[in-house]
């Protein structure tokens, strides 16, 4: 059977690979080991042991190989040769040192490459051991059989690859210097280069400017070493001084090495290099943990998170590599660091895995920043709902007049694309109008309000946390039928108005009858209205995350600071107006973000759908009843005997429904996923829900009592 038939694909197990439980298949398989093959031929042989090796019980399929290899010589030594070969022409220090991290220290970069990984095929003809580790152990299930091995199969393995070490070359210029190591040398090496990028990453701008506590080690005279602290520099030293220790440890275990003592105790003047060295990892990534704290405050970067992690799992890997060369049962160690390296190539295939763990912190700060403005939206008693009810008013009335705009704008005939972003500059400007005036837009409270609630799931372990969640849910859902209400009982009424006055001073409305029955079709419940109220929903919640990641934008880039301080800007404003223009900036940098996001969203996502013919347009229930408002101005009372008119009327609590319901659930799966919120007992959370709406249904839709 050739080596590599025309039908191989080492990403694919192939279904005329050898099966297990046939003992001729197996050694036919061994006998095919040629050390002095090409270099991916001897690869692709390693690929199908494995491949042999899990398409039956794969811990016993590992001891038939180690049994009978050791039952037959001749067979066994063409193996141990292969794995000389495969020793000396591989460079292991690439796997110990650079598998599982990105060669960038970039996000974007690294989900690049996963998806380059998930697309692309990979090569088993190269040199380079961490490339080779993903065709060797590319099952999601390795690291599970690997850890199941016996002490006896680990054994067996063991002495396979001490024959390996053995055959290799000595003496040959500089690596004979350092052939007494053996298979230790390659640890040290990947030892040196994970401290150099550690030290690089310590010392980068981006964590020199953050770190701020400096930690200094001692040891005592029982060589337990000490540690204290000082805020007079930097963690510095501790990134200094890794390398060179790792060099000290190197050095000290080539003596040890040279002087025959190998396989016996370690000198005492290496273990404690090789503690101080666990001491120094531990600071390191102590150092870059506490960077989280510095990013709580002054805005996320989902670069620098990403680097704080990668620094963390290289001081990890590097403590576990030590763990390793200095292991009385070195195979038993070398097994779990194979485990481990397997189960971060598994996580590292995965794009969502990658989104999860760098995204959190970025997603509970933009979660966090909407909870403080959330909490604004949310009414508590009487005093607030009535408040609540004047604001929607005064936003009803400034829509009523971006209704009409909308219609000017219409009629003047632009282009798809201009016409789409006059509508969204319309609905932008308005909407800052109604900021400013310290109005509400019923439909941008619920993904502000989502993360206030997602607050109180944190504790849901008692009666009394589950009744303030409930009381939560009918705060909000009282708050938004008030700010829906305000909204609608003005809108509705002062574009009537608007039409009968114009009637009365024109002669005419203010759009015409061709409009006004093209609005009476578009906005019918019997058409697409319910799909493009949900997807308005959507656009909703995109715009609230727009207005946290600009927020966090904000503060991280301390824009708020330089205009305060800004030479130039102090001696264009002056001082005293810079510092209040800054404040303003900062207090009010996300709702115009919000604002001017969903506005734009409005006008141009609807636009760029249509450009590729996808069936998506907007529904927002307050211009909607703008709209059909105006239509009713236009027709006149005959309309109310049109059948189109009532499903245009039945539309509208749809069309609300889902632009709350949706824009809510969305913005609140968020915010739980944010602050790792696991929700155990929602059995009981609706209990209580269902509860309160039988025995206090009002509670739902008007304030409590005062209770003064």
């Amino acid at each position: 059977m050739p080596l590599l038939p025309r039908r191989f694909h080492p990403l694919k197990r192939q279904p005329w690979w050898p099966r297990p439980g046939n003992g001729f298949e197996l050694g036919e398989l061994l006998d095919q080991a040629d050390a002095g093959a090409p270099l991916v031929e001897r690869h692709i042989w390693l690929i199908r042991l494995l491949d042999w090796i899990r398409r039956g019980e794969p811990v016993s399929g590992t001891q038939n190989v180690v049994r009978l290899l050791q039952q037959d010589a001749a067979r066994r030594d063409k193996v141990v040769a292969l794995l000389a070969a495969f020793w000396r022409d591989m460079d292991v220090a690439a796997l110990l040192a650079d598998y599982g991290f990105s060669p960038r220290s970039s996000f974007l970069n690294e989900l690049g490459e996963r998806l380059r990984r998930r697309g692309l095929p990979l090569s088993p003809d190269t040199a380079d051991l961490a490339v080779l580790f993903n065709l060797l152990f590319d099952d999601a299930d390795d690291a599970t059989w690997l850890q199941e091995l016996d002490d006896v199969t680990l054994e067996g393995i063991a002495q396979l690859w001490s024959q390996a070490m053995a055959a290799q070359p000595t003496g040959n210029g500089a690596l004979g210097d350092h052939a007494a190591l053996g298979w230790r040398e390659p640890f040290y090496d990947a030892m040196l280069y994970l401290a150099t990028q550690v030290r690089a990453a310590g010392f980068s701008p981006a964590f020199r400017s953050r770190v701020g506590t400096r930690v200094d080690v001692d040891f005592d005279a029982d060589d337990v070493p000490t540690e204290h602290g000082s805020t007079d520099g930097s963690a510095r030293q501790a990134f200094r001084q890794l390398a060179r220790v790792i060099e000290r440890l190197h050095e000290l275990a080539l003596a040890h090495a040279r002087s025959g003592a190998d396989g016996g105790p370690w000198p005492a003047a290496l273990l404690h290099e090789a503690q101080y060295l666990r001491v120094l990892l531990d600071h390191c990534a102590e150092a870059a943990r506490g960077l989280h704290g510095h990013l709580e405050v002054h805005g996320v970067s989902v670069d620098l998170v990403f680097q704080i992690d990668q620094l963390c799992e290289r001081c990890q890997r590097t403590a576990q590599l030590l763990d390793v060369v200095l292991s009385d049962q070195p195979a038993s160690a070398m097994r779990q660091l194979i485990v481990d390296l397997a189960r971060t190539g598994q996580r590292r295939r995965s794009v969502r895995a990658l989104f999860t763990q760098h995204y959190a912190l970025l997603a509970r700060k933009v979660a966090e920043r909407s909870a403080e403005t959330g909490e604004h939206y949310i009414t508590r008693d009487k005093a607030e709902y009535l408040d609540m009810l004047r604001r929607a008013a005064g936003g009803g009335a400034v829509l009523a007049g971006t209704t009409f705009l909308k219609f000017v704008m219409l009629s003047l005939g632009l282009s798809p694309f201009w016409a789409g972003t006059a509508a969204g500059l319309n609905y932008a400007v308005s909407f800052v109008i109604v900021q400013w005036l310290h109005l509400t837009v019923a439909t941008k409270q619920p993904a502000m309000t989502a993360p206030a609630m997602a607050a109180k799931l944190a504790d849901t372990k008692t009666d009394a946390a589950i009744e303030s969640f409930v009381d939560e849910v009918a705060h909000l859902i009282r708050s938004q039928t008030a700010g829906i209400v305000g909204n609608l009982i003005v809108v509705a009424p002062l574009v009537l108005l608007a039409q009968v006055l114009s009637w009365w001073a024109l002669g005419q409305p203010l759009i015409g009858e061709h409009t006004a029955q093209y609005v009476l079709k578009s906005l019918s419940l019997l058409g697409p209205t319910a799909w493009y109220a949900a997807f308005t929903g959507v656009l909703l919640f995109v715009s609230s995350l727009m207005a946290g990641w600009v927020e966090n934008w904000f503060v991280l880039h301390r824009l708020d600071s330089a205009m305060r301080w800004n030479p130039a800007i102090r001696a264009w404003l002056g001082p005293d107006r810079a510092a209040r223009w800054a404040t303003w900036w900062r207090a009010n940098i996300s709702g115009l973000a919000a604002n001017v996001s969903l506005g734009l969203l409005l006008g141009l996502v609807p636009v760029m759908a249509g450009f590729m013919a996808l069936p998506l347009d907007v529904r927002h229930v307050t211009l909607s009843t703008g709209q059909l408002a105006a239509a009713l101005g236009t027709l006149g009372p005959d309309a109310l005997h049109q059948p189109a008119f009532w499903w245009c009327v039945a539309a509208l609590p749809v069309t609300g429904l889902l632009n709350v319901g949706v824009s809510f659930t969305l913005a609140l799966l968020v915010a739980i996923r944010s602050r790792n919120v696991r929700v155990t007992d929602r059995a009981r959370l609706r209990a209580a829900i269902w509860r309160r709406v039988r025995h206090h249904p009002l509670s739902f839709l008007l304030p409590p009592r005062s209770t003064s």
